[in-house]
């Protein structure tokens, strides 16, 4: 696979991806943004966004997050897949935020990843979103295209993190994420398999 050849392919993506579909990161304040991105972990991005406006309307600001009852935001939280960590790690992470940063939420991937409940995928797609850093967000969605499409070979997604960004020009870093999410939601797995099928055998022979 070459560079040309995979921008061309993520191009062609961009313009069957919805654009009017909302992702769970999409929020105009940078702490909601974390938040929201620490909840989205294994769990569908509309399903997050409508819990997360409920989380939002009881608690907003971080100090009212990082001082509420860990027993009420679960009650909130409950439908979420993990509600049980994510409540800790969100009360944890706004209290931390408070303390240590003074409510900047740091704009570099190391004292990020030391937050309760980031990852480098939650750490990525909140720098892209709140930073507009080139970084790229690795969850299910851009795995599993990104494996089928032949960009990435591992199922690792710290590894195909570094083979996208081995293959992809910086620029496209951080588009590469909310493309490959909103075309992934906005098909079932037989209609993505036919555009990939398609787009390997007529469009990019």
């Amino acid at each position: 696979m070459d560079a040309k050849k995979a921008v061309e392919q993520l191009k062609y993506l961009e313009k069957l991806a919805p654009k009017n579909m909302r992702l769970a990161a999409e929020w105009n304040e940078r702490w909601k943004i974390l938040i929201s991105t620490i909840m989205s972990s294994q769990s569908r991005d509309e399903t997050t966004i409508k819990i997360a406006e409920e989380l939002f309307k009881n608690y907003n600001g971080l100090n009212e997050l990082a001082n509420a009852k860990y027993e009420k935001v679960l009650k909130i939280l409950k439908s979420l897949n993990y509600n049980k960590t994510k409540a800790r790690h969100i009360i944890e992470t706004a209290g931390i935020l408070i303390e240590k940063y003074g409510k900047k939420i740091p704009e570099n991937i190391k004292e990020l990843l030391e937050l309760p409940g980031v990852g480098r995928k939650v750490a990525n797609v909140y720098l892209v979103e709140a930073c507009n850093a080139e970084a790229i967000g690795v969850d299910t969605h851009v795995a599993r295209i990104s494996r089928k499409l032949g960009w990435a070979k591992s199922k690792n997604p710290h590894k195909i993190e570094k083979e996208l960004q081995a293959l992809f020009p910086r620029r496209y870093w951080n588009s590469i994420n909310y493309i490959l999410v909103r075309f992934g939601r906005s098909v079932d797995r037989k209609e993505e398999d036919e555009v990939i099928m398609k787009m390997k055998r007529k469009i990019y022979k």
